[in-house]
């Protein structure tokens, strides 16, 4: 094998597709299991539609998954000297020539020959004429083989055929002496030695008009696979009708990137029945023979289900680092400030198992910031009354009082209190529940208590008490 040299190459005129990002994620596992090299190519030459915030959504998107690349990010603005060195070197050799029909012209031969049912491509009407200075606006187009076949053999879909006849004449430097996007990136491809080109199969029919064109360069042909689409549930292309599409849009929802790589890699790949796989998996694992033809179908629930894997069995000072900025964003900026990294890895173990997004974990340990807590009307008319008045009292009397604050000791208070008020444990806990969270549902207890600490949880009875007396019996 070739040393790998693979490139991802986005033209950079909206977000960054998921279906992008997956093509990108191919590509870097293979150069990082072959140890080859991974480059990032940013095709902006369609200068109506690239923006640089466009780039910079490019960027930050494969930066947040993880994917890094070793060489670029380039990008073909700044090589426009290249490309047209390039197309004159074709027109010396014979193998490109100046077209000077005007725009309006193809237009209504195009629309001609598919009335009477023949190919709409361009008719070669300026392919003899021999002109060498053109006057005016012209084009130049590349002498495409008119004979015989362009064999690929794709890396995905094995071996794929193509007559010669059904090539057009394509447009190499446009009058505006703008390159397109076949021959800059054949030029690209070429001159950064790309040996594999895995990209979207919307790209097949590119590649017979490519391969000439290495050729007439006398370039190596590199390696080209194809990966099928990724279809919506309806299996139609994926798109924003069935959901999010931007991988930045799952940063936001509070999605973890390592749930995302591992999504998207068993999404048109597969070995064996494994779901979860570590990065370092993925690297040794993965193989283009086990990608598969057909499209693959975007599964939210699946998505969601592995998102919540991960943050139930992620490191948790991790989880606690990743939540951060979606609690600040909350405007828990001051209330982070305030309290230790060990104390929120212990907030994310306690309710990790009840979220399976980040943004679903800063609803649930809102109520464990700060010293007061919002308490739900409902749950306080059903469970703080009057008559829980004297154990809610007691309760905190004697947490008050005992040697030390921990949850064997809390939990030995408690059942004291419930055996002296002859009550059950929902009887009491759910009273106790809603005063320290707000809510009627939670970790369990003592950690609540454990985690709010003493003055805290004292604090939050008190209010509790007197919330329960105000309540209308």
């Amino acid at each position: 094998m070739r040393n790998v040299r693979v490139r991802f190459a986005p033209s950079p005129t909206g977000y960054l597709h998921i279906g992008g990002v997956r093509t990108a994620l191919f590509n870097w596992l293979f150069a990082r299991q072959n140890k080859g090299t991974f480059i990032l190519r940013i095709e902006d030459t369609d200068q109506s539609r690239s923006t640089e915030e466009s780039i910079q959504a490019i960027i930050e998107g494969l930066r947040w998954v993880g994917l890094d690349w070793d060489e670029g990010p380039y990008r073909q603005t700044e090589r426009m000297d290249l490309y047209r060195q390039h197309a004159m070197k074709l027109f010396e050799q014979g193998r490109a020539y100046w077209c000077v029909c005007r725009a309006e012209e193809l237009e209504a031969r195009r629309k001609e020959a598919e009335a009477k049912g023949f190919s709409p491509k361009y008719d070669g009407r300026c392919r003899d004429r021999g002109i060498t200075t053109p006057t005016g606006d012209a084009a130049l187009r590349f002498r495409a083989p008119q004979e015989g076949q362009t064999v690929i053999d794709d890396l995905i879909k094995g071996r794929v055929v193509f007559d010669n006849s059904v090539l057009d004449d394509l447009i190499i430097l446009r009058s505006n002496g703008y390159p397109t996007y076949n021959f800059s990136v054949v030029v690209d491809d070429a001159l950064m030695n790309i040996t594999y080109v895995v990209r979207g199969d919307d790209h097949l029919t590119n590649t017979p008009r490519q391969i000439p064109i290495f050729q007439a360069l006398g370039y190596p042909v590199p390696r080209f696979g194809h990966l099928p689409m990724i279809l919506g549930s309806d299996k139609t292309r994926l798109s924003k009708r069935h959901g999010a599409t931007s991988i930045m849009a799952y940063k936001e929802m509070g999605y973890l990137p390592e749930a995302m790589v591992n999504y998207l890699a068993r999404l048109g790949w597969s070995h064996g029945d494994q779901e979860i796989f570590t990065r370092e998996e993925l690297i040794e694992k993965f193989s283009f023979d086990h990608v598969q033809k057909s499209s693959a179908v975007f599964n939210p629930d699946k998505l969601l289900w592995l998102n919540a894997y991960y943050i139930q069995h992620g490191v948790p000072m991790r989880i606690a680092q990743a939540l951060v900025p979606y609690l600040e964003q909350a405007g828990l900026k001051e209330e982070i400030a305030a309290v230790s990294a060990e104390w929120l890895e212990k907030l994310v173990v306690a309710v990790r198992e009840r979220t399976k997004t980040l943004v679903e974990m800063v609803t649930w340990v809102t109520p464990y910031f700060g010293r007061d807590v919002a308490i739900d009307e409902e749950a306080a008319r059903k469970f703080l009354t009057p008559a829980i008045v004297p154990a809610l009292t007691k309760l905190k009397v004697r947490i008050e009082g005992a040697a030390e604050f921990s949850k064997a000791c809390l939990e030995e208070v408690f059942k004291g209190v419930l055996e002296e008020e002859g009550l059950k444990m929902g009887q009491l806990a759910q009273p106790v529940r809603v005063a320290l969270t707000g809510r009627t549902a939670s970790p369990g207890l003592f950690d609540v208590m454990e985690l709010l600490g003493r003055e805290r949880t004292l604090y939050r009875l008190q209010r509790g008490i007197e919330r329960a007396q105000s309540t209308p019996s």
